[in-house]
């Protein structure tokens, strides 16, 4: 018979004075594991012995097993990766990323950068330049390596097995559960199919499954706080956190969940009163440096690589400061531009909010209020970007023969839109979308118009001098404050509707904030031919500044990626639809010349995981009402491995799951990926907690009813194979496999 797994724990029974302590871990145990009636020790006892080479595959179990499930796992991720030759699905964003890299240029996305620096490390390895521009359904070019990009990203979600295989040891479940765990990852086709191409999904998955094994063993290794082995978990768990959610913003959730046990497990430390104070704020110390000062360096580290290694202009520089820009090789921002402004001067104004773009007018006109031309803000570089500095209506009409003078702190200026002519102008007309502040349009002409076409400058810094009697490009950081209404000229992150081309709205906000850096605008780019070139590159950008700049930007592109009731999007499904597998994703074409790809679950899995989180509950439920009535047939240690090995698991789910309820932002099925492994590990947990009883009885039924689940998982995987492997030819030939209308396999 298999040797069992033993496990550790940490609430034990107490006596006496010692209630209070319920949830310290006891030191008189050796170990915490679940024990076994003294039955089963004889029964132990009793049996014969094992032939030698079973005994030596026991022995061994833990380390043949995984190292098979692994074997198996690379045949799965890996078979026929290179059939289709066409870029799929979101390799057209991922792997035009990781060519950004290899060319050294700057880009922008909403996701993190350390994922797509690993493609990029990918396409490196390959040989690639990073000339190939991963147009959507595109074919490959033969010098272009992308099966060994697929392969390089591949390993990591079939490293993800023999994680979860460690996993479910780390979290006490027997031997014939640790495999049925392994089996639903292994056999999961929706994770066999993702992690064949060039995405970051794998890698999500991958660090997703690395921060739960580290924290469920640093949790086994609680009575050993502060040994060598504690330490290096404890930063091992520190440095999944930052690696997971330094691919996508989703690992916060898991951040979260180990959030939740750290605070749960400080507290009942904090509830021992034996425990020296000393002591209490050594584990809170660490604590603190290892899963938030190590996470937070290893997020930041990825950006400042990220920055490094992106040296060139390119597609994404607009997203960033001006003062960045202008540190990029072969940008145009701040290129032979004039140090100091002048009127006259013909220049840029950019929005120093974190993603702000350039004050722009177009010749489209409001739809309602005053029905005057739009001034927004525009990320990408345009003419209708460009602003001319004019004096205010009471000076003398500017004469580009005169001697040259300089706006500068407290100057009443105008600003004239170089395209159409018409001054930068606000009036007290409600905003389109933000009602409370003023509309901001462009009224006039040169001749034409009045003094709400004032701005009084409000110089706020200047990062190369003190001096604020002039505008430097670059540099000076300044207000712009209507000098009729009182109100500052304002960018925030309002999008206007499709009328306005979904530009950010620009406002006359009436509050007086001088901390609001969206209020705050400088000159990026200056042209003026009576005056002498700058060099815009001896002021260098800060990097927590840009650090910070970037984040704010990703998060405010992240929020804006709404469904758009104008488009039908036949890829995006909705929360509900991914628990009980309503819905597929089909990766590509589904013409009968292209190798087809579709995006579902396993059945069994799918089904099974969501099952099992509602008997989980109602397991609870039941326990919650026998405890009430004074019932005590649990005893602590199997108190402990309900809460940590089940209701944890469950945490997790939810934590992954429910955001996406509330999320606004358009979703996709492989959103529920992650959430999906934490159902799995609650699957595992129910049916070893049901069959327990019969482990102690007779093994033999375990292993049958064990077996039967293990086939079902194995068959479905198998019989839906084609979708993960390729399909070829004709879609109907795979007609058999569309159980229902909303799996597409077929037309």
């Amino acid at each position: 018979m298999a040797v069992e797994q033993g496990g550790q724990t940490t609430s034990v029974a107490q006596e006496g004075h010692n209630l209070r302590r319920r949830n310290v871990p006891d030191q008189s145990r050796s170990n915490g594991s679940i024990t076994q009636a003294s039955q089963d020790v004889d029964q132990k006892k009793s049996q014969k012995p094992k032939a030698p080479i079973l005994q030596t595959l026991d022995e061994w179990e833990f380390l043949i097993a995984p190292l098979l499930f692994t074997l198996v796992s690379f045949f799965t991720r890996m078979y026929r990766i290179g059939l289709s030759n066409i870029v799929t699905w979101d390799e057209a964003h991922f792997g035009k990323f990781g060519s950004h890299y290899l060319k050294r240029e700057f880009y922008f996305d909403v996701h993190p950068p350390l994922g797509k620096m690993l493609v990029g490390l990918s396409g490196y390895m390959a040989g690639y330049n990073g000339s190939f521009e991963f147009k959507s359904g595109e074919t490959y070019p033969e010098e272009l390596n992308y099966t060994f990009m697929r392969l390089f990203n591949s390993t990591f979600g079939a490293l993800c097995v023999p994680l979860a295989y460690y996993t479910a040891r780390e979290l006490n479940f027997r031997r014939s559960t640790v495999w049925l765990v392994t089996l639903m990852v292994l056999c999961e086709n929706s994770y066999a199919t993702i992690s064949r191409f060039i995405l970051l999904d794998s890698m999500l998955l991958f660090f997703t499954f690395t921060t739960v094994l580290c924290w469920a063993r640093f949790h086994r290794l609680q009575k050993q706080s502060f040994s060598f082995e504690w330490f290096v978990w404890l930063f091992l768990t520190g440095i999944s956190i930052g690696c997971v959610t330094s691919v996508k913003w989703v690992g916060l959730f898991c951040t979260a969940l180990v959030g939740l046990y750290t605070a749960e497990d400080l507290w009942n430390k904090f509830g021992d009163l034996e425990m020296p104070k000393t002591t209490l704020a050594s584990h809170l110390v660490v604590r603190v440096v290892g899963l938030i000062v190590v996470p937070a360096l290893v997020y930041m580290f990825s950006f400042w690589v990220h920055f490094l290694v992106l040296e060139n202009s390119g597609p994404g520089d607009a997203q960033m400061s001006s003062l960045f820009q202008a540190n990029l090789r072969g940008t145009e921002v701040g290129k032979d531009s004039p140090l100091e402004v002048a009127y006259g001067s013909r220049a840029t104004i950019k929005n120093m909010g974190y993603g702000g773009g350039l004050l722009h007018s177009h010749v489209q006109t409001y739809p309602e209020g005053s029905q005057q031309q739009q001034v927004t803000c525009y990320h990408h570089k345009d003419a209708n970007n460009d602003w001319f500095f004019y004096p205010n209506r009471n000076e003398p009409l500017y004469d580009p023969e005169a001697p040259l003078a300089f706006p500068g702190d407290k100057s009443v200026i105008r600003l004239i839109h170089s395209q159409t002519g018409r001054n930068l102008h606000s009036h007290a007309v409600s905003a389109p979308v933000t009602k409370g502040d003023y509309e901001v349009s462009a009224y006039g002409n040169t001749t034409i118009g009045d003094e709400k076409d004032h701005w009084t400058v409000e110089v706020v810094s200047d990062a190369a001098s003190r001096d604020r009697s002039k505008l430097r490009t670059l540099t000076t950081a300044f207000r712009l404050r209507h000098t009729s209404l009182g109100c500052y000229l304002r960018a925030g992150t309002v999008n206007l509707p499709q009328w306005g081309f979904k530009q950010i709205e620009v406002t006359c906000v009436k509050q007086n904030n001088p901390r609001d850096v969206y209020t705050h605008w400088n000159v990026e780019a200056h042209w003026n031919e009576r005056l002498p070139a700058g060099d815009p590159g001896s002021y260098k950008s800060p990097f927590f500044r840009d650090f910070i700049h970037l984040n704010v930007a990703m998060m405010t592109s992240n929020n804006a990626l709404v469904p758009d009731p104008d488009k039908q999007d036949d890829l995006a499904s909705q929360f509900w639809q991914w628990p009980i597998l309503h819905v597929g994703l089909r990766m590509c074409g589904w013409d009968d010349h292209i190798v087809k790809y579709f995006l579902l679950g396993n059945p069994a899995v799918y089904w099974g995981s969501t099952f099992s989180l509602f008997v989980f509950g109602a397991l609870i439920a039941w326990y919650l009402i026998r405890w009430q009535r004074g019932y005590e047939e649990l005893k602590p240690a199997e108190i402990d491995y309900i809460h940590y090995s089940g209701l944890y698991p469950v945490a997790g789910w939810f934590l992954h799951y429910l955001p996406f309820v509330a999320m606004a932002r358009v979703t996709y099925v492989h959103h529920y990926y992650p959430a999906l492994y934490f159902a799995i590990l609650t699957t595992g947990f129910m049916l070893d907690w049901a069959t327990r009883p019969l482990a102690r009885k007779d093994r033999r039924i375990e292993w049958a009813i064990y077996g039967i689940v293990y086939a079902l998982v194995i068959g479905l995987f198998v019989l839906f194979r084609a979708i993960v492997f390729g399909m070829e030819g004709k879609n109907q030939q795979w007609r058999h496999l569309k159980w229902f209308d909303k799996w597409r396999i077929s037309d």
